[in-house]
């Protein structure tokens, strides 16, 4: 699958990336070494995402995030 990131707000990009997975909020947290509640809170946008978490949420779970120039 592929987005076009720039259609999107960050917490809504960590939410994509963990459907993607498959896994739930706790178990995606597990992963990431952090709780459900902060899972929840990064995707409902309640918490602030930084990109290098976001690239370790992708690295963590073989998704690629690119960069390209128009």
């Amino acid at each position: 699958m592929k987005i076009r990131a720039n259609d999107y707000k960050p917490n809504e990009i960590a939410k994509i990336i963990r459907e993607w997975t498959g896994l739930t909020q706790r178990q995606f947290g597990e992963t990431l070494h952090r709780s459900r509640h902060t899972v929840q809170s990064i995707e409902l946008g309640r918490s602030n995402i930084y990109l290098h978490t976001l690239l370790d949420m992708a690295d963590r779970h073989g998704i690629e995030i690119t960069i390209e120039k128009k």
